[in-house]
């Protein structure tokens, strides 16, 4: 946990533990006049930043880092909880957000990491569910800053095997699995905007094509099969119920 020592001076000479970075002068402050000192600035002797660190509650804990480059450019952020970084941000040399990790679980490992355009919205984020430092959860989103895949790793073997593909109002509109865990999807289920089946597809020799399909109608009650039994795209079995 970071614990804070009392200043009585403004000034400090400081040596970064950092590989080529030295502090040389460290400028503490109140910021709200409470007679507390409450950030913590240091600079080279150049006078640019190097780092800033802040105690917004008060607390006597640091919960909040900056980091800088260059010409005072914010590189990343790192925030605490219960003496741990929970999340960290970073940024690019224009000052916009490129990507935030976080540790939701505060056991001490990243299982969160989320991506932003150059507008600064999120296009991906990813996840590692299971804690073996792996990510088996995928987030996609569209411009409109809306998801419209994701994309999951259920066995755990560091590929995608499912992929749920969402509708214009966020609904689950169709998912395909990789049953034989060969990279391919061999099943598709589409669905209504109630979560009904519609149709399911399969695809039974591999090749990469759906050569069997269900039909469903509005209770979700099977009323049709048909299959192509020749592989050449086109039904050549009908079966109604």
């Amino acid at each position: 946990m970071l614990k804070l020592i009392p200043l009585t001076a403004v000034l400090l000479v400081w040596v970064c533990a950092l590989p080529g970075q030295v502090f040389a002068e460290m400028v503490a402050i109140d910021s709200d006049f409470d007679g507390k000192i409450d950030q913590w600035q240091y600079r080279t002797a150049e006078g640019k930043k190097i780092k800033v660190e802040y105690d917004r509650d008060g607390d006597g804990t640091v919960e909040h880092v900056e980091f800088f480059r260059g010409d005072n450019q914010l590189e990343r952020a790192e925030f605490y909880s219960e003496g741990k970084i929970n999340q960290t941000q970073f940024y690019s040399e224009s000052g916009k957000i490129l990507r935030v990790e976080r540790d939701s679980d505060q056991d001490g490992r990243v299982d969160w990491w989320e991506f932003f355009d150059d507008a600064e919205k999120t296009v991906r984020v990813e996840a590692d569910q299971k804690g073996d430092g792996r990510v088996d959860f995928w987030q996609f989103f569209n411009d409109e800053g809306k998801i419209e895949r994701l994309e999951y790793d259920s066995d755990h073997d560091g590929q995608v095997d499912r992929w749920e593909h969402l509708g214009a109002e966020g609904q689950l509109a169709w998912v395909g699995f990789d049953t034989d865990h060969d990279g391919k999807i061999e099943q598709w289920q589409y669905l209504d905007a109630e979560g009904r089946y519609q149709r399911i597809e399969f695809d039974t020799n591999g090749d990469g094509q759906a050569d069997r399909w269900h039909y469903y109608d509005a209770a979700g009650k099977e009323v049709r099969v048909e299959m192509d039994r020749n592989f050449d795209g086109k039904p050549d079995l009908i079966r109604t119920r």
